[in-house]
């Protein structure tokens, strides 16, 4: 089928693009290379099946256009990362609410499948260890940068969920939880890749905090096949679902992870988040997933190790990553 894919030159965008050129889908991209680069989408340049169009998905028309005939759209546009939410609040609000209500519009009117990315900020400060996809939001002051994306994405649920109800949408809402692998950049806040980048060169690996917030991460290469597989799920459809992984690690491990499996003489330095990011922002002690409902709709179950996405992380930062898509 045709499909189309917004953030198609992002870190998780150019790897399902990937995965959906080899299953012999046509797929239409759209990204307007703000965080996302053509260098992602190395492995795909040229395939006969393939188009990416640079743009915006705050232009109605265009997006309209690239849906036309799609039977399904993947909605990964987003503004994320702390550094860019931080430095552009307001053009990361429209961003994420405007250009989200062009792409659920225009699947609507086209009636095609969408599922779009979420994220584990929608829950805030609930620290509850095995967050489940229908536990409480607790989120800090609207005025606080900080939340600003948490309560767009929050926006953009609602929106959906309107959709579904009474216009006919078939959506899937995907929460991610700290999806990370090969292509991602620490440029904007991602906490692995910079940690690798400053392990390799030899720099103090930063902690911003204490370092006793506690994450989990997940990589890209596990996601993806579930996002495929949620598209194609009717039961699905209406929800809202976690996918990540449950292995716990604190910042503090996270670094001596990175610095041990590089070998690098990097030592541990700390910066509050005051001066890193300014009086807006406020941290989590915890976030952790439960993805139970993923595994019974999908049969959903990381197998990559925290280690094996470091490891991943590193070689991306040295020799780079290819992947083969069959034409």
């Amino acid at each position: 089928m045709k499909i189309f894919v917004t953030g198609a030159a992002g870190f998780i965008g150019s790897h399902l693009v990937e995965a959906l050129l080899a299953d012999g889908h046509d797929v239409v991209g759209l990204d307007d290379l703000g965080t996302g680069n053509m260098t992602n989408l190395a492995a795909v340049t040229g395939h006969p099946r393939f188009r990416l169009v640079e743009g915006s998905i705050l232009d109605k028309s265009l997006v309209d256009v690239l849906t036309a005939g799609a039977g399904q759209v993947y909605h990964l546009a987003a503004a994320v990362g702390s550094f860019v939410i931080r430095d552009h609040a307001l053009e990361s609000l429209r961003t994420n609410i405007h250009g989200t209500e062009n792409v659920v519009d225009a699947a609507t009117r086209h009636g095609a499948v969408l599922v779009a990315a979420s994220t584990s900020e929608i829950y805030g400060k609930n620290t509850k260890i095995g967050l489940r996809e229908d536990d409480d939001r607790i989120i800090g002051s609207p005025l606080k940068s900080r939340w600003s994306y948490s309560e767009a994405k929050a926006i953009d649920e609602s929106l959906i969920d309107a959709y579904g109800q009474e216009r006919g949408l078939r959506a899937v809402i995907i929460r991610f939880f700290n999806t990370v692998g090969p292509r991602q950049t620490g440029r904007y806040g991602m906490v692995i890749p910079r940690f690798v980048r400053q392990a390799l060169a030899g720099e103090p690996v930063t902690i911003f905090g204490t370092g006793d917030q506690i994450r989990c991460f997940c990589h890209v290469l596990d996601v993806i096949p579930a996002v495929k597989a949620l598209a194609a799920t009717p039961a699905a459809y209406g929800r809202a679902i976690n996918l990540g992984n449950n292995e716990q690690t604190t910042i503090n491990n996270l670094a001596r992870r990175v610095i041990s499996i590089t070998g690098s003489p990097s030592e541990i330095t700390y910066s509050s988040y005051l001066d890193v990011l300014g009086p807006g922002y406020e941290d989590l002690e915890r976030r952790v997933p439960d993805c139970t409902l993923a595994h019974s709709l999908t049969g959903f179950k990381p197998t990559r190790t925290l280690d094996d996405i470091i490891h991943a992380v590193i070689e991306d930062q040295t020799v780079g990553y290819t992947s083969a898509v069959p034409t």
